[in-house]
């Protein structure tokens, strides 16, 4: 698939990567906007909500017309689920909470065809590819998956080295509000354990010659040194951008981010 073969070489380039949760809120024009803001993908998140099959389809076939990433957030990381979730035709997923190498073989088995998984293709994802001998589905779609498996636990953190190193993970991720809950400092972003974490975890896909998906400021993410970003999610970006207009139209001064230390991206 052509938009995860970008993101892909963008990603393993360490080229500067920025993207776009959507938590609260998704609709077809808003892979439109995303894609004319200047941002490389978006992910659907159904960890939290439940979006309708319909519409992310939708948003899928049109960041797929558009050679556009778009990702999926699954609820959870059992083989059935991400099946069907492949089905509707993301380029890659952003996998939560995962904390073994065990939960990834699982995600294999629900991602990949026989004899590498038990996937059993249909519905929307069969327009991915020209036909589907398996060669084919291996060529198009599996060797250019993106999988992010995001470390929110210590456990995970344990295990972030064969996390990183597993063949199907394109990039190492993190889920940084969950990860500080776990390790019982939620929410204090200069926490020294979680810092502390965190660096390990991205030390662990250096090991593996793999980037790392950090969730937050911009700004000051790129600061830090990371190149594969999400930036914002798109209700939270609305409701400070409502919030800085209004102060500066009353003459309150400005609110400046979209996801403060205190209302992290989710």
């Amino acid at each position: 698939m052509k938009s995860a073969q970008i993101l892909k070489q963008k990603i393993q380039g360490n080229t500067l990567t920025t993207g776009l949760l959507a938590t609260f809120h998704l609709w077809p024009g808003l892979v439109e906007m995303a894609m004319d803001a200047g941002l490389d993908y978006l992910i659907v998140d159904l960890e939290h909500v439940t979006f309708g099959d319909e519409l992310v389809i939708q948003c899928c076939s049109l960041g797929r017309l558009m050679n556009f990433p778009v990702l999926i957030r699954p609820p959870n990381t059992n083989a059935d689920t991400v099946r069907l979730l492949m089905d509707k035709g993301p380029c890659g997923m952003l996998l939560p909470s995962i904390h073994t190498v065990e939960m990834l073989n699982t995600v294999q088995e629900g991602v990949y065809m026989p004899p590498r998984g038990r996937r059993r293709p249909g519905g929307h994802g069969n327009k991915w590819v020209k036909d589907v001998n398996y060669a084919t589905w291996k060529r198009e779609v599996e060797d250019d998956l993106i999988m992010l498996p995001q470390i929110e636990t210590q456990q995970g953190v344990k295990n972030a080295e064969a996390i990183a190193a597993h063949p199907l993970t394109t990039a190492i991720a993190i889920g940084p509000y969950d990860l500080s809950a776990d390790i019982g400092c939620c929410w204090e972003p200069q926490n020294s354990t979680l810092l502390g974490s965190i660096e390990k975890i991205r030390e662990a896909g250096r090991k593996a010659g793999k980037n790392m998906w950090m969730i937050g400021d911009g700004p000051t993410l790129v600061q830090r040194g990371f190149t594969f970003l999400c930036i914002t999610e798109a209700a939270m970006f609305l409701q400070a951008s409502l919030t800085n207009l209004v102060k500066q139209v009353k003459g309150g001064g400005t609110a400046t981010t979209a996801a403060t230390p205190d209302k992290p991206l989710p």
